[in-house]
């Protein structure tokens, strides 16, 4: 290949820097960040099919439905190439779409009735209003509202105010469920409210304030002032805290909490904006294997000041929150056991003390109860109206959903079942007794990843697929839930918008098909969606394959992966996207691929349980035949050149490729990379490593493994990440120079959990264009403009 002149390459550069902001904007629009995973960089696929309105060369890319006509009718705009518009009219009941209005007759019309020149593709207002009887329409333009009749095609001023586009949102629009929402599940119960418990300091019946003193529990008489002291066990260390009234305001329950390390971490900021001396911070960061806050459970009866402590053992992960069941006197909490390999709902008797499990779950491996903010669920739900619990869990292989009888103590039946998971819980109908949901994997046809939309009765039978196409779809509800607008997309598939019925999930009629005609004629080509068999032989891997814009087959290109292999979610883009956040990369010549391999979720739990005390393994036996499937089948991409990089976790996975299969992998770059996770947040990794802390720690530790390096590694790290503490890096650096090791470091001042910025990613551009293209790069160190000039 011929070696780009350089000032052709600060053009590619820089336009890479614009295309990178312009795609984060985008991303970060269109992606809720509920679901984000936790490193800034990398970016969760997009949920479910929302884009910007305005996207250049991209149009009929999302419906906003107005409803009205008691739900069976709505309308919605077409914004369009040009700065054009169209009005469209849906009838749900008749299964019709048509334009709203005569665009012509209404812009001849307007024209004349108010002395302008208006065009039928070019009317001058954006949102409409019809009449009750839908006989007519109001608008309004130049502050003036206009009446105009369908069937006799008149217009005439109008003394009626249009409502506003939020109360037409509220009103009019039905409800929008994208991935990363959490469903609902019924009103939810508040402190003092039958069934809640009190958390307050102040009974229920208003007789009592429950406090602490000198380390015991205490209550007062509102009535007297008279103090009562319930403990005495209480000390320095071992205090009391967390007292919840029962609801009948005759028992109080606490908890006798010992610390634990509350150990810190520090900050330096070497380069304060203000100037001056560097600045440190700190702030308490748990990390695997400290000693956590311990929580003793005792009850306290007020009437005859009674003290009962349990025999369970001590909540020492996370806090208990209790909640008290409808006959007053029991109550229940979550534990989740430390190392996340057992969990339970325990019920607790009052009056005596006795406890049993409601749900005791158990795994070799792991419960994936930490770090499930890529669900759209709840792992626990407990119904309001019986004594049940709408239960989440992986138990039989996949994740599914479970109906528990709490009385019992037992699960009463399996919901929903098969080789698929589910990925979210809408809604939660008692009195139907049914449940709508989202899940991937049932589609044998389809990307196991792809969402699709589902109701199903408690009792597992009627499931009904209220979506159908091959893609991954968001819905909008009706306000009556008897409709729902489908928007569906792939990466290589422009989004299409459909009308269903809830009941049966049938297609009412089809609305629009985004057109991206202009973007095809720019150039615009979708990234290539590949699948190659993992080490098994059996499983089906997903990625994309991303070529540059003037690729040549006869040519040889080599290969970068953006790689993120956290356990916490799955990560190849699964929505289309007018930008290719990959294009700068494409631009200087490389192909990019990005793809999920084992040790990630939301296939089985056997797929996830790949990570389990084995991070570094992250997926590269996968990616490595996936991409030399790849190659097979494509012989221009060059597997003798073959790069990574990644932040973060994919920080952690980019620098492992070059330490655990320098084989195959010759380049990476590693940005605020988890280095050892001995030195990252426990919850995220006593869950993957397991607890207590064993040799598993350094057999996947970067640092402890900083001697196998090969090939060319470029560390990133901000000063001030508040996620991953920058001494990873560092240790890292420290490992890396006492084994006689080259690299490159960027330290970014100020820098926080991310890529380094602007000029991080020139640099990762650089490195990339030197260690993989094997070319010069320009000098700027012989540019002498002082910052911030033009």
């Amino acid at each position: 290949m011929k070696s780009p002149s350089k000032s052709s390459y600060f053009i590619k550069i820089s336009l890479f820097l614009v295309l990178l902001f312009a795609a984060d904007l985008l991303m970060a629009a269109s992606t809720d960040q509920s679901a984000q995973v936790q490193n800034s960089q990398q970016v969760s696929p997009r949920r479910g099919g929302r884009f910007q309105r305005r996207v250049e060369g991209l149009y009929k890319n999302q419906i906003t439905p107005n409803w009205f006509a008691e739900n069976t009718r709505f309308w919605y705009r077409n914004d369009l190439s040009g700065d054009t518009k169209e009005f469209i009219l849906i009838d749900a009941e008749k299964g019709t779409r048509r334009k709203a209005f005569d665009h012509a007759k209404l812009a001849e019309a307007l024209s004349k009735a108010a002395n302008g020149e208006y065009s039928a593709e070019k009317l001058p207002f954006n949102t409409i209003q019809f009449s009750a009887n839908g006989d007519s329409i109001l608008f309004s333009t130049d502050g003036k509202a206009w009446e105009y009749n369908l069937s006799t095609y008149e217009l005439s001023p109008s003394d009626a105010a249009l409502s506003t586009s939020e109360e037409n949102e509220q009103s009019q629009q039905g409800r929008r469920f994208q991935r990363g929402q959490r469903g609902q599940r019924g009103q939810r119960r508040g402190p003092g409210q039958f069934g809640s418990g009190r958390q307050s300091p102040e009974s229920s019946d208003g007789k009592w304030t429950a406090f602490i003193k000198d380390n015991n529990v205490y209550i007062r008489s509102n009535d007297t002032n008279q103090e009562i002291q319930l403990s005495t066990d209480g000390e320095e260390g071992m205090a009391y805290g967390r007292l919840s009234w029962a609801p009948d305001s005759n028992t109080l329950v606490g908890f006798r909490i010992e610390p634990g390390d509350h150990k810190e971490v520090y900050l330096i900021r070497s380069s304060p904006p203000e100037g001056g001396r560097a600045v440190m911070s700190s702030r308490p960061y748990e990390l695997p294997g400290d000693k956590f806050d311990s929580y003793e459970l005792n009850i306290f009866n007020v009437t005859d000041r009674k003290q009962i402590k349990p025999d369970l053992e001590r909540i020492d992960f996370g806090s208990p929150r209790i909640r008290w069941n409808q006959d007053g006197y029991h109550f229940t909490y979550e534990k989740v056991d430390r190392g996340h390999q057992r969990f339970r709902i325990i019920e607790v008797n009052t009056k005596d003390g006795s406890w049993r499990n409601i749900i005791d779950q158990k795994s070799d491996t792991f419960i994936w109860t930490m770090h499930t903010e890529n669900l759209s669920l709840n792992r626990v739900n407990w119904l309001e109206k019986t004594d049940e619990i709408i239960y989440v869990s992986e138990m039989d292989g996949w994740r599914h959903i479970y109906l528990v009888d709490a009385k019992q103590g037992k699960i009463s039946n399996q919901i929903t079942k098969g080789q698929w998971v589910v990925r979210g819980i809408d809604l939660i109908d008692e009195d139907a007794r049914q449940i709508w949901f989202n899940a991937s994997g049932k589609n044998a046809d389809q990307d196991p990843y792809l969402i699709h939309y589902y109701r199903i009765n408690f009792d597992g039978t009627d499931l009904v697929e209220l979506t159908k196409g091959n893609g991954n779809h968001t819905i909008q509800y009706s306000p009556d839930r008897k409709y729902i607008i489908d928007t569906y997309s792939r990466v290589d598939m422009a989004p299409v918008h459909e009308l269903r019925r809830t009941s049966d999930g049938k297609l009412v009629c089809e609305l629009e098909k985004a057109d991206i005609s202009e973007l095809i004629a720019d150039g615009w080509e979708a990234p290539e969606v590949f699948v190659a068999k993992g080490r098994d032989g059996k499983t089906d891997i997903w990625g994309i394959i991303s070529r540059p814009k003037d690729f040549d087959p006869g040519k040889k290109y080599p290969i970068i992966e953006d790689i993120y292999a956290g356990p916490q979610s799955s990560f190849t883009p699964k929505t289309f996207s007018a930008r290719n956040r990959y294009q700068a990369l494409n631009d200087l010549g490389f192909i990019v691929v990005k793809l999920d391999g084992m040790g990630t979720a939301n296939r089985s739990k056997a797929f996830h349980d790949v990570c389990w005390k084995n991070l570094k393994d992250a997926g590269f036996p996968d990616r490595i035949l996936w991409i030399k499937a790849a190659a097979k089948k494509y012989p221009y991409m060059d597997i003798e050149r073959v790069g990574a990089y990644g932040t973060s976790a994919g920080g952690q996975n980019a620098a492992g490729s070059v330490l655990f299969h320098p084989e195959f992998y010759k380049v990476a770059v590693a940005n605020c990379g988890c280095h050892d996770n001995r030195m990252d947040k426990a919850s995220w990794n006593e869950q993957w490593m397991g607890y207590p802390v064993g040799p598993q720690y350094s057999e996947c530790s970067n640092i402890d493994n900083a001697y196998r390096l090969q090939g060319s590694l470029f560390l990133i790290v901000g000063e001030m990440d508040t996620n991953v503490p920058p001494e990873s890096t560092m240790r890292f650096v420290d490992a890396l120079i006492k084994a006689e090791k080259d690299f490159d470091l960027l330290v970014v001042p100020n820098g926080g959990h991310g890529a380094g910025g602007q000029y991080g990613q020139r640099r990762l551009q650089d490195f990339f264009v030197r260690h993989l293209m094997g070319k010069e790069t320009p000098n700027r160190n012989a540019q002498t403009q002082e910052p911030g000039n033009s």
